[in-house]
Formats: structure tokens, sequence, C-alpha cells
């Protein structure tokens, strides 16, 4: 629970709001709702979405954003977000086909994607950029729900199709021998597959509107 709680001051001290907005989300499976923060798994391998400060040496040098084998780095927090030209509130669900931007907690960049090719795999890169007041639709992602199921839950099976490029957000096995020794290349692909399916895991989730802590 020190992580959590860690993770809970974080996001307080972000969105200065009342801890009891709030679920842990180890305790029962929740919706993912605008607002929460969560980490995201890559459902084959289980490493997690991650970034941090360190640039792509290659195609735009932004900084990159890989995939992390360990549960317990803080780096792997995302903030989710609406489009930008869209109003929704801390708490509301998020249907099949919404479009979503992913903010890196730590350094306060999107999730972003353009036609750079990514270093190891020679794919779509995938980046982290632009910050708290400079976002553009290449940080904008279209949820894709697997299987039965219109709203995004924590543990369900959910593709993000990048707006811009019709690629989906994708790692795989392809591991860096460098700087990131172990982490996975994440990129995005247009072809639909396995490698590109992930679930919410870890995260603290605001409570969905109309619900309330038992």
């Amino acid at each position: 629970m020190a992580l959590i709680s860690v993770a809970l001051v974080a996001v307080l001290v972000v969105f200065h709001s009342s801890a009891s907005a709030f679920v842990d989300a180890a305790t029962e499976r929740k919706e993912v709702t605008y607002g929460s923060v969560i980490k995201l798994q890559h459902e084959r391998t289980k490493f997690r979405l991650h970034s941090h400060e360190v640039p792509y040496g290659s195609g735009s040098g932004q900084q990159s954003v890989t995939s992390f084998p360990g549960v317990e780095d803080g780096n792997s927090f995302w903030i989710v977000e609406p489009s930008a030209d869209k109003e929704h509130k801390q708490g509301d669900l998020i249907p099949n086909g919404s479009t979503v931007r992913l903010q890196h907690m730590r350094t306060r960049k999107w999730l972003h994607s353009h036609l750079h090719r990514s270093p190891i795999s020679g794919n779509l890169e995938v980046s982290a950029f632009g910050g708290d007041d400079q976002t553009d639709t290449g940080d904008y992602w279209k949820l894709v729900i697997e299987g039965k199921g219109n709203i995004w839950m924590q543990d369900q099976k959910v593709r993000l199709r990048h707006v811009d490029t019709n690629a989906y957000l994708h790692s795989h096995d392809k591991k860096y021998s460098r700087i990131v020794l172990g982490q996975q290349e994440v990129c995005a692909v247009t072809k639909k597959n396995a490698d590109n399916l992930w679930i919410a895991a870890e995260g603290i989730y605001f409570l969905a509107k109309g619900t309330s802590v038992a």
C-alpha cells in the first residue's frame, strides 16, 4: 500500500481534490474515468507503459516511451484526460470510441505519435511531448474496447488507436540494449493484433459520478 499512498499524494497535489474522490484500484474492478491516474499494462508481456526524461537518440528526439517490467516504478503513471476540444469532468465515464489523451504524471508530457520511425522495429515512433499548455492532435487516441462492454473498465482489454495516423499503440518482445536496458520498445502499428492490447491495471481511480465509497 506504500506505493498507492505515494501516488495518491502526488495526485492530490495535481488535482487539489479530496481523498474521498478516489478509489484504490486494488480493492475492486472499477470504471476508468477522466482524471484517474493509471498504469497501462501490455496484455501479453505484462510490462507497463512507461516514460522518463530520456530523449530518443534518433527520429524526433522527443522524450522516449517504453514498456517497463516492474510494477513499482512511478514513471509508469498516466493521467486519463479527454481531448482538448471536449468538455468532460473528473469522474465522467469513458465510452467505447472516445478520444482520450494520456498525460505522463511525472513529466506532464502527453503520449504522442507521428510519422517518425521507431528506433528498433522501424514502425511509427511513440513519444512523450508537449505539456500542460502544449497539446495537439498528435496526442489524441481513440479507445477501442475488445469484446463486450461499452464503458472502459479496469482489467478490460482495449486498444488505443492514434487519431492522426490510424495506428495502434503497440509493444513487443524487442528490448533496448543501452540506456533503458531491459525495457521494451513501444511503437504504433497499423495492423490490429494481440500485441496492441492493453489493460488498465494499478492506479488511483476517480469514482464514477453517482457512486460513493461503501
